[in-house]
């Protein structure tokens, strides 16, 4: 069985660039083959995968949109002070 299941329709996508090792764009190839799906499919969803099961990088996400929306609330005191 396989561990990613089939899109049932993509949403707005973006283009990115990325070299791989050969052997890497076989198996994506035969993945993506494998649960009749696009590369592109396989890619964003072994991306969301990762983001979703690495805690490190969760908290330091976290720690860096509380950071921004702390910079974004001072930003608007002061312009409401100026």
């Amino acid at each position: 069985m396989s561990i990613l299941k089939s899109p049932p329709k993509q949403p707005k996508a973006v283009t990115v660039q990325a070299r791989v090792e050969e052997a890497v764009k076989t198996q994506l190839e035969r993945y993506a083959e494998f649960i009749d799906a696009s590369p592109s499919y396989v890619i964003t969803e072994a991306l969301k995968l990762l983001f979703r099961k690495d805690d490190d990088f969760r908290r330091w996400a976290k720690q860096l949109t509380n950071n921004h929306n702390n910079e974004k609330v001072r930003g608007e005191v002061l312009a409401k002070s100026v």
